[in-house]
């Protein structure tokens, strides 16, 4: 009997079709979600709170080796990664996109919320203009010091 949370991975196409049936406000956030950590569980349940439901975007594995975090990155694979994002309370829905960036998947769902970490200047992302040019908002949630996957990695190779 398959879990109950893998019927929160869905495809890019299905994510645009159940997205109707979420309740609201829709909070949307991506990213990478190699090596699940303190930082973001913290990060997913604050974005939750910021609405009724969270969809979670995740960075194909190409996606992901674009971003130049290494080119063994990232360890888990993108279905694996989903895995472990279904199964988080905080989180609704799980989908991938290819692209760099979400734009076009933002595009494509219109959330009413978009959230990134506090280390990234929301004024800059293209994501931003897109989500308040249809009436969203755009917020970025503290960063949660001292954690970060990137750093993670780096301490296990140094043991």
């Amino acid at each position: 009997m398959l879990p109950e949370f893998l019927s929160k991975i869905v495809s890019r196409q299905d994510a645009v079709a159940r997205i109707g049936a979420l309740a609201g406000p829709v909070v949307f956030t991506n990213g990478v979600f190699d090596v699940l950590h303190r930082g973001h569980v913290t990060y997913l349940a604050q974005a939750r709170a910021l609405g009724g439901s969270l969809v979670v975007a995740l960075n194909t594995d190409a996606s992901a080796r674009r971003l130049g975090k290494g080119p063994d990155r990232p360890l888990n694979a993108e279905q694996d990664r989903a895995m472990v994002i279904a199964a988080l309370e905080s989180v609704s829905l799980v989908t991938w996109f290819d692209e760099d960036t979400p734009v076009q998947l933002l595009s494509e769902l219109r959330p009413q919320v978009y959230v990134k970490g506090g280390d990234y200047d929301m004024r800059k992302l293209a994501e931003t203009a897109l989500v308040e040019g249809y009436g969203g908002r755009a917020v970025a949630i503290p960063f949660v010091d001292g954690y970060s996957t990137s750093r993670l990695v780096d301490r296990i190779r140094a043991s």
